[in-house]
């Protein structure tokens, strides 16, 4: 039997457990696959049967805009904490502001060179 601190624990998996069961076994029973009069093993989206090819080719500029977009957007997550600690530094007469304006300084430069060199005009 295991101890009492252990208890929730124990509570939270079998939760979890039956949880991703009852979502499992509802998908299977009320799925594409329980309707007989459908094609079976086809994809499909929101109920919509897929159309085109399988295997798209995109473009080289869409995987360079969108690693651009998650650079950029970690680069502004870094700048949440500095913004909830910035109060507490200058309380204690610690220089912050140069040091988060160096960081905002070096991504500006980042886009500046990113836009020009026309990482980011689509139609090039």
């Amino acid at each position: 039997m295991p101890s009492a601190a252990y208890l929730p624990f124990l509570y939270q998996i079998i939760l979890a457990a039956g949880i991703a069961g009852a979502v499992i076994g509802a998908s299977h029973f009320f799925g594409q696959r329980a309707r007989k009069n459908r094609i079976q093993d086809t994809a499909y989206e929101c109920g919509v049967e897929g159309g085109g090819l399988a295997h798209a080719r995109f473009s080289v500029k869409f995987y360079v805009t969108a690693l651009l977009f998650i650079l950029f957007d970690i680069e502004v997550i870094f700048l949440f904490p500095w913004t909830f600690v910035y109060r507490e530094f200058l309380a204690q007469h610690l220089p912050i502001l140069f040091p988060g304006l160096f960081f905002l300084g070096l991504l500006a430069l980042g886009l500046f060179y990113e836009l020009r060199k026309g990482a980011l005009d689509w139609e090039k």
